[in-house]
């Protein structure tokens, strides 16, 4: 008896279990009342027209790779080149490579990286190529966190050149040739001499940079160290005279005490002296720092200047061509504070490239602006408000290099009506709208030219329009290439994110299932901090009662 007891109870509490666990559906969930949305996306059914804006069309290029995306899922391709002759390099054995050869080159690659895979055999043929004359070594940045993070490497392939134990990156054609020729030219006396004041001046006359030692003797240590230095620059050409009547044609001091060292450039800041220790890493530090103009004019032919620098955190002026001539020697001036550490452009809004930067950084109207730029993964952008004097400008660059500024994020005017199905979200009134504790927010964020925006933009209005009733539901969109906001970071065109009512605070909640009603409808339902039911039109119902009213008929019939 005690145990059919236990038995019975056991069913009892399993029954109540089950009972209380089974979910209870909503009128608005049930199959019949879901048959609207069914019906509106059968009628949508399109094929998605293939986006390039999202997975980037075409052949591959730097970015895909280097950001971890793009190439196959192995290392086969690899695997069947011959890399005898490079070295395999880990954490361990680095150092010890590093010290036993004066020059090597190394590679960061990923087994998945095509870009690696194609770069495999020209490396491979380089190696052995300079194999006695320089070392090519590989490491596999997957699984060696620790070099990655030393070299900060950000991407695949990262080419490195090591010159007496000091690294420059590589960026030229990733090819045998030219990877032979480069390190075969860093390996090579790059420094020429200077005898006569006839050649100092057929120099000075063709040439755009120019960097000059004015030595006690043309062979030597000091020689040995310019020589050194030189070879970890490849835009400048360096220099060597004993002649004091040469060196006063580069405007050197002929009595100066040598060994001495200009670097001399045909930019608005020309001449620049050397006043360290003339050692190789001084010299290169001193080069580095001064090289490159005081400020880069943006122009189609200019921006290589600028994205391929070392130098990544940048100061923008904004201004029209003739507010320029105001403003542009101010913005020089607080330049020469910050060589080496921060590239200063200047970008005229009123011409057809400067235009487009314009648009990119949000920059409207035609009053002068100065804007600090992160220029890295994180794209962090910093307005100067008020004068722009050359002390207000070094001010703003100082606490930039801080990180002690407000971060500035663009934005649309907020619309002066927003009475739509789909509401409009700006920069300006995202936290208004989207951050509204009393609202279960849906929020597309999306880029015009975009296919796959395109193509979910009729689905995601009737969504807009069955769901309009409900007002604790709202249903937005945001331009991600014109507004911007810390709560906003899209992924990708469209990137669709939803933020609970009540938990505002938390990360929202993105949307990836099927760009259909029903599955957006089904999100929505599974989310929403508060219950909602679907309303529907009137149409919809006097059509269903049309259809029960006749199937009655036949029934009777």
């Amino acid at each position: 008896m005690a145990g059919r007891a236990v038995a019975i109870s056991s069913l009892l509490i399993l029954l109540l279990f089950v009972g209380f666990s089974t979910p209870i559906l909503s009128d608005a969930d049930k199959p019949e009342d879901l048959a609207l949305l069914q019906s509106q996306d059968q009628n949508d059914a399109v094929s998605s027209p293939p986006d390039p804006n999202r997975f980037g069309g075409g052949d591959d290029d730097d970015l895909s790779d280097s950001d971890g995306t793009g190439g196959g899922d192995d290392d086969s391709d690899r695997e069947a080149v011959d890399e005898k002759d490079v070295v395999v390099l880990k954490e361990a054995n680095f150092n010890e490579i590093l010290e036993r050869n004066p020059y090597l080159m190394v590679e960061f690659y990923a087994p998945w990286c095509g870009h690696c895979k194609a770069l495999a055999p020209e490396y491979a043929a380089a190696a052995t190529e300079l194999k006695g004359e320089a070392v090519l070594a590989k490491v596999d940045g997957t699984e060696e966190n620790g070099l990655m993070d030393k070299y900060e490497v950000q991407g695949f392939p990262t080419l490195y050149f090591f010159a007496d134990g000091v690294h420059k990156a590589y960026s030229g054609p990733r090819t045998k040739d030219a990877i032979v020729a480069w390190v075969k030219k860093k390996m090579g006396s790059v420094i020429h001499n200077i005898t006569t004041t006839a050649e100092a001046e057929s120099i000075l006359t063709t040439e755009s940079k120019i960097v000059l030692g004015f030595l006690d003797s043309l062979e030597g240590p000091e020689s040995l160290e310019l020589a050194a230095a030189s070879r970890l620059e490849d835009d400048v050409n360096f220099y060597q005279t004993a002649s004091p009547e040469v060196a006063r044609l580069f405007h050197i001091d002929q009595q100066v005490k040598r060994p001495a060292l200009v670097l001399l450039k045909k930019e608005a800041e020309k001449l620049s002296h050397f006043d360290g220790q003339f050692i190789k890493s001084a010299i290169s530090e001193f080069v580095f720092a001064n090289k490159h103009p005081l400020v880069i004019t943006f122009t189609k032919d200019s921006s290589r200047q600028i994205f391929e620098n070392p130098i990544k955190k940048q100061l923008l002026l904004f201004a029209t061509s003739n507010v320029s001539e105001k403003v542009l020697p101010e913005f020089q001036e607080a330049a020469k504070s910050f060589k080496g550490k921060l590239i200063f452009v200047h970008v005229e809004i009123d011409n057809k490239d400067g235009k487009s930067v314009a648009d990119y950084f949000g920059v409207t109207g035609d009053a002068p602006r100065v804007l600090a730029y992160t220029g890295n993964d994180d794209a962090k952008k910093y307005v100067l408000d008020g004068e722009l004097t050359s002390n207000s400008i070094k001010l703003f660059g100082g606490d930039f290099l801080e990180d002690k500024l407000k971060r500035f994020y663009k934005s649309d005017p907020i619309p002066e009506t927003n009475d739509g199905d789909v509401k409009i979200v700006v920069g300006d009134n995202f936290d208004e709208l989207v951050l509204d504790e009393s609202k279960d927010v849906l929020l597309e964020i999306y880029d015009p030219s975009c296919g796959y925006c395109q193509a979910l933009e009729p689905t995601y209005n009737k969504l807009a329009k069955y769901l309009r009733g409900i007002d604790s539901l709202l249903i937005a969109k945001m331009d991600g290439t014109k507004n911007e906001h810390p709560r906003a970071k899209p992924d990708g065109f469209p990137t669709i994110l939803f933020f609970p009512a009540g938990n505002k605070s938390f990360d929202p909640i993105t949307f990836d299932g099927d760009r259909t009603l029903v599955a957006f409808y089904k999100f929505l339902k599974k989310h929403a901090s508060i219950p909602f039911k679907l309303k529907k039109p009137a149409s919809y119902q006097s059509s269903k009662d049309s259809d029960e009213n006749n199937n009655s008929v036949k029934d009777e019939l």
